[in-house]
């Protein structure tokens, strides 16, 4: 600031060595605030998360001594890190634990990624924003885990926005909100083998956080983008839908059973809005491992009496099921529907598909029961 003082005072001067030499007349002696190393920013961070955590002030103030007695021999190789912290014999409860541990995966990530490089302010800024995101979190009943939301918002933060963007649409449009494309890169950089990245995935940046556990390609993170909804709006398919289909869809997943009686207020939905409901209804479908008569296999046929361009849709999702899962007891559910006709041939032929379920259609069949 005082350099910057004089060069406005002595304006039309272009030459900084005027100004430097100005400024080493005042200063005699100078001194340089070294920047944090990743043990400072480690020792950091845990006592930021220790100051806020539910532990009486004597063994905060323990904890902390402590960090600052060790932190004085780190130059003889001494760590500290969350097995010193836990070395000292205090009761440290099971959220503090997992804090301590996020704090040790991102310090190396804190010290050197731009923007933040180990500065005290930045730091403190970051774990707000974190602690206030999984308040929303528990208070919104969303149950993310701190440690994946740390990972998101680091990379929100210093990450590239056309990458982060491109996250967020995968995960918005994955069925079960999984960002699968980072499987190879995440398995890659955990290995230390070489990725091969395209852009914006490129940087040493990326590398890092790619490595950094835990991985998120097989994680559902619908959850912590919607705590992060300032910077990320989550659009899903549920924000086509009117408030009378979003309330059909809620009471279909929650009660599937009951969605038959649902069935004069779906005929009067529109298209788009079943289309939508059905794509929900066969998301869930797809948790099943056995096809006898699940609860939701109701919703699904429910929705396709209600609007018959559904029907085939069930179909063909039915048909792509294993065959070896398929049980007896479907085929009444469903024999009489005209969409099941096809699907009930392929059935019949298939050799994976047991003889009790061909028996089962054989018997609709001689009783008339199998729509033409």
């Amino acid at each position: 600031m005082i350099k910057h003082a004089v060069r406005k005072h002595f304006a039309g001067f272009e030459n900084d060595l005027m100004v430097t030499n100005y400024f080493d007349k005042l200063i005699q002696v100078p001194i340089r605030v070294p920047q944090l190393g990743t043990q400072e920013v480690r020792a950091y961070m845990m006592l930021l998360f220790v100051d806020n955590s539910d532990l009486p002030e004597p063994d905060k103030e323990k904890i902390r001594a402590a960090v600052i007695r060790q932190l004085k021999s780190t130059w003889q190789g001494k760590k500290v890190d969350r097995a010193f912290v836990n070395s000292l014999d205090i009761g440290l409860p099971g959220s503090l634990v997992g804090q301590l541990d996020t704090a040790e995966r991102l310090s190396s990530l804190m010290t050197t990624a731009s923007g933040i490089v180990g500065n005290p302010r930045l730091i403190k800024r970051f774990l707000n924003a974190l602690s206030i995101r999984m308040t929303i979190s528990k208070a919104q009943g969303v149950g993310v885990d701190e440690a994946v939301l740390a990972k998101l918002l680091l990379f929100e933060r210093i990450g590239d926005a056309k990458a982060y963007a491109e996250l967020v649409k995968n995960v918005t449009t994955d069925a079960e909100g999984k960002p699968a494309f980072l499987k190879d890169w995440e398995e890659a950089a955990a290995a230390g083998r070489d990725l091969e990245t395209k852009d914006p995935w490129t940087g040493d940046f990326v590398r890092e956080w790619l490595a950094l556990s835990p991985p998120l390609h097989d994680v559902d993170l619908r959850g912590a983008l919607y705590v992060s909804r300032e910077h990320a709006p989550l659009i899903t398919p549920e924000d086509r839908l009117s408030s009378d289909g979003a309330e059909l869809l809620a009471a279909m997943l929650e009660h599937p059973e009951m969605s038959a009686r649902l069935r004069d207020r779906l005929v009067r939905v529109p298209r788009i809005e079943t289309t939508v409901i059905m794509d929900r209804l066969l998301e869930r479908a797809r948790k099943e491992q056995e096809w006898g008569a699940p609860q939701i296999l109701t919703a699904c046929i429910a929705l396709a009496d209600a609007d018959p361009v559904q029907g085939p849709r069930l179909a063909a999702f039915l048909e792509a099921r294993p065959h070896q899962q398929i049980q007896p007891s479907i085929v009444p559910k469903i024999s009489d529907r005209p969409w099941a006709a096809s699907l009930l041939e392929v059935w019949g032929s298939s050799g994976d598909v047991s003889k009790p379920v061909k028996n089962a259609i054989n018997k609709t069949r001689a009783n008339g029961n199998v729509a033409v």
